[in-house]
């Protein structure tokens, strides 16, 4: 009889190998520094993660821009922009459109970027927000700071809603909004309501410190894309 064994190895290596190529793709990228990089929208801060504060980053390291009424952001460090004087409050709706000229030009895996609402205390150590941010393969990621970082929706989702580049080095558009409309908070895709959450599981000890706040933009790192039409509407 002809041990199993040598083909039981393979399958094995096999296997292993392929895990291996995933998470490959998947393997973090270092943050890159972006030349003359920095904010020169008027009015508009900026304020990088954490880790890459603590790393030695600043909003110099990546860059918001202006084109006409069209913001440019390339990053560097992820990073969250917003102008103090945008301030929503009660029920409203805040929308963008998010244009990738290039998916994945700056990184070797996608990097979301979407609509910050509920900001309070920006810049800060005691800041909180909540974002909806798509990415070009078809992922979406709700997430929160209130000032530790939470997921609400994992690391990332799949829906249908959300656009796909053709490939890498392909333009791909996502219309993205944030509503809070009564005792919900939903993230907005292409139109079709991709994640809706409990206000009162959102603003509790540890997440948000209210609905009502500042909205911006937040980029992951190493993404370069432009953001058109923000706007905030209500009832």
């Amino acid at each position: 009889m002809r041990s199993i064994l040598p083909y039981a190895f393979a399958a094995s290596l096999a296997c292993t190998l392929t895990t291996g190529a995933l998470f490959a793709q998947e393997s973090p990228d270092t943050n890159r520094k972006v030349a003359g990089g920095g904010i020169t929208v008027k009015g508009w801060e900026g304020k990088v993660d954490d880790a890459a504060e603590k790393a030695g980053q600043s909003a110099n390291d990546a860059k918001l821009s202006e084109q006409g009424k069209t913001l440019q952001v390339t990053t560097g460090p992820a990073i969250t922009y917003w102008n103090p004087k945008n301030v929503a409050k009660g029920d409203y709706t805040v929308s963008a459109t998010f244009n990738e000229p290039k998916f994945q030009n700056l990184n070797n895996h996608p990097h979301p970027y979407g609509i910050v609402i509920a900001g309070n205390g920006l810049g800060t150590a005691e800041q909180s927000y909540i974002y909806c941010a798509a990415y070009g393969n078809g992922n979406f990621i709700v997430r929160g700071f209130g000032p530790e970082p939470f997921q609400l929706n994992g690391r990332r989702e799949a829906n249908d809603a959300v656009h796909k580049a053709a490939g890498v080095g392909e333009p791909v558009t996502q219309e993205i909004a944030m509503q809070v409309k009564g005792d919900k908070v939903s993230c907005i895709i292409n139109g079709t309501v991709v994640k809706t959450l409990e206000k009162a599981d959102l603003v509790t000890a540890g997440k948000l410190k209210s609905t009502d706040g500042v909205y911006g933009i937040r980029f992951a790192h190493n993404t370069d894309a432009t953001v058109s039409n923000l706007k905030i509407t209500r009832p």
